[in-house]
């Protein structure tokens, strides 16, 4: 609605000055852990529930709002909505979620991003490419490039993040939408991380690329709901954490064909207190490198191959949604993953995505009606 009158005008006009610049309401945060201390920074607020984010070439921020919203964040001013997102899915866990920026970014102004949609049938998840335009208001040559093969009624479980594989290939992991069994049908894409190219088409190392055994974008199976994942820079390993039931979240390094035990082997409950399956091991089937019990609601996965925190070289951080943290682990001795330590517990909300930006500081969104982007970075005395 549009109010008419210069009162009016000059009053709307300072207050969406005011709103859009989200500048640094409060200070700068302080927090010394085991082996560096870190300061916490909030570099946009008012999101509503952002669920992703990536640094662009330029050091601002491209953000994505579950509602169907994406924003530019720059110099602590977070843009109008981008135009040309198609219309989303938001029911639920649903809606607008990861995006990812294409290698040649740069060059190029790609990106790619997932989100539920809904058809005929129900819902499900689809990924799509895009070009941002110059002037970064708008998105031009959209186009879906996946869509999951089997739509399905329920808002739960969608999934869903991307990690770019050197070669540009997009690893995308996919929940089993509420659907347990879905996940070791592999004629479903349900309870998997598909593998495509850049385009949609299958890439040729594809385990199951004729089609005949399984989809044959299909990467692995058996994943119960994975919203995180992302490579290890230094040694190209791919690595995904996971929603378990009551207990029972994993992390996983997911390889070609194979299956990951969902629900068949889990090391979490029914929410009702009740056995998962046959126990925690099964021929055939893989174990995860870490799992968490209790559960703390995994969201987002980084490895750190960061200069600023050396410290913390190849640990991997995950954001946590249920006990509101940020867990660092990394390996011992004999390569075992341990949980090393519990960052910001109850400090910021629900913690949903991380990545490591180029300066080696983390960028952190919180999954709230009243949303942030924060910075992590090296404090200095």
């Amino acid at each position: 609605m549009r109010l008419h009158g210069t009162g009016f005008s000059i009053a709307l006009a300072a207050s969406a000055l005011l709103a859009a610049s989200t500048a640094l309401a409060d200070p700068a945060k302080t927090v010394n852990t085991l082996k560096v201390a870190v300061k916490i920074e909030t570099i946009a607020s008012e999101l509503d529930h952002p669920w992703a984010v990536e640094a662009l070439p330029d050091g601002a921020y491209l953000v994505t709002e579950r509602p169907g919203h994406m924003r530019i964040v720059r110099n602590g001013k977070l843009s109008d909505p981008i135009a040309g997102v198609p219309e989303v899915h938001t029911r639920g866990q649903g809606g607008l979620l990861d995006v990812a920026l294409d290698p040649k970014f740069a060059s190029n102004r790609t990106i790619f991003f997932t989100a539920s949609i809904a058809e005929d049938g129900g819902s499900g998840t689809a990924v799509f490419r895009a070009a941002l335009s110059p002037d970064e208001r708008r998105l031009t040559d959209l186009k879906r490039i996946f869509l999951m093969n089997k739509l399905s009624s329920g808002n739960i479980q969608y999934g869903s993040r991307i990690a770019i594989a050197r070669d540009g290939s997009l690893f995308v992991g996919l929940g089993d939408r509420g659907e347990q069994d879905r996940a070791q049908d592999f004629h479903e894409d349900a309870g998997s991380i598909i593998h495509i190219t850049a385009d949609g088409s299958i890439p040729a190392d594809n385990p199951f690329k004729d089609g005949a055994k399984a989809q044959p974008e299909i990467w692995s199976k058996g994943h119960r709901n994975p919203q995180g994942i992302t490579f290890d820079t230094a040694d190209g390993k791919l690595y995904t954490a996971e929603h378990g039931a009551r207990g029972g979240d994993e992390i996983n390094a997911p390889e070609p064909g194979r299956n990951y035990g969902w629900p068949v082997i889990s090391y979490g409950r029914n929410y009702s207190g009740t056995k998962i399956g046959i126990g925690t091991a099964k021929e055939g089937m893989e174990q995860p490198i870490f799992y968490w019990d209790p559960s703390i609601a995994p969201g987002g996965i980084a490895v750190y191959r960061g200069k600023m925190f050396p410290e913390w070289n190849g640990d991997l951080l995950v954001t946590a949604l249920k006990f509101k943290l940020l867990s660092r682990l990394d390996r011992d001795g004999r390569g075992k993953v341990v949980e090393q330590e519990r960052l910001f517990e109850g400090d910021f909300g629900r913690l949903r995505d991380i990545v490591v930006a180029p300066d080696g500081a983390l960028l952190i969104t919180t999954d709230e009606d009243d949303g942030a982007l924060l910075r992590v970075s090296r404090a200095t005395n």
